[in-house]
């Protein structure tokens, strides 16, 4: 099996890190397959956010059992109920477990250096993205997995990946090939001419209609897709040019995908900006798990 491209250590001991929450299952499933497929440990951390915890309920903090006690003894059943979950999975996976008093995100973007993947779910409802996944997505370093959506009757969906020529999106491209391959599923290759977002555009015709700006599109796709062509050569590729948007129509095929994949951010970002805006649309509204590759020049 090959495993995906990435910027995070591919030691054969650096896990497939995870976030738990009381919320978490779907991300621990994905998780749990992931270091499966990879041959990976899996590493299942649990935040306290104890100083936030003591910050706000501090002079509470004097009853027996404390409020800190009762946080710790919570998110050690949760470890538990998701050892146990990952267990149901694979009984055989080497998972570790670690409790620590610190916020969410710290603790995930501190680790994530020494993880093959991190892994995070969208919470409760799946429609709203809290500051603490904002964060691990625009700062964690390597790969990042938001898993949303209803992960069953996925696995004989395509990968999808937004192309758009920027070093990002080429990073990008070579960890969605690798995916395609791991999963033995096609991929789809979406580029869009340009950038306009799609409520400012909704008049123009779409897809490109236009000899010349397709023509180049295409050439584009062929640049940045040949070295994943030539690493996973079974890997069918299925390219789709759109005149504008790549957020809107990446979430649209995000309905019939198993993963999404896109670059931290893309031709448009802003320098220093972690995060772009269509894997920021993604991450916060996609139907199926995003994977955001971050590169190692932007750590």
């Amino acid at each position: 099996m090959g495993s995906p491209v990435s910027d995070t250590p591919d030691r054969e001991s650096a896990p497939v890190l995870v976030g738990i929450d009381g919320h978490s299952d779907s991300a621990v499933r994905w998780a749990a397959r992931a270091a499966v497929a990879r041959r990976r440990p899996l590493l299942l951390l649990c935040a306290l956010e104890i100083s936030s915890v003591q910050s706000v309920f501090g002079r509470f903090d004097l009853f027996t059992p404390s409020l800190s006690d009762t946080v710790r003894a919570q998110g050690e059943e949760r470890l538990q109920n998701a050892r146990r979950l990952v267990g149901t999975i694979d009984p055989g996976l080497a998972v570790a477990v670690e409790l620590t008093d610190d916020d969410a995100a710290d603790a995930l973007v501190s680790r994530s250096g020494g993880a093959h993947l991190t892994v995070i779910g969208a919470g409760r409802g799946g429609n709203r993205l809290g500051s603490t996944l904002l964060a691990v997505s625009a700062y964690a370093a390597g790969t990042v997995v938001v898993v949303r959506g209803d992960l069953a009757a996925r696995t004989d969906l395509p990968v999808v990946v937004g192309v758009d020529g920027s070093d990002p999106s080429r990073a990008a491209a070579a960890a969605a090939f690798a995916e395609a391959a791991l999963r033995g599923v096609r991929l789809v290759a979406v580029h869009t001419w340009d950038d306009l977002r799609y409520e400012k555009a909704a008049a123009l015709p779409d897809p490109v209609d236009d000899a010349d700006s397709i023509a180049e599109s295409h050439r584009l796709l062929i640049e940045v897709l040949a070295p994943g062509r030539a690493a996973h050569p079974a890997v069918d590729v299925e390219e789709r040019v759109y005149r504008y948007s790549p957020a809107h129509h990446l979430l649209e095929w995000s309905v019939e995908a198993q993963l999404v994949v896109t670059g931290s951010r893309g031709r448009g970002g802003f320098r220093g900006l972690l995060l772009g805006s269509t894997s920021n649309a993604l991450v916060q509204h996609a139907r199926c798990p995003v994977m955001v590759v971050h590169r190692a020049t932007e750590r």
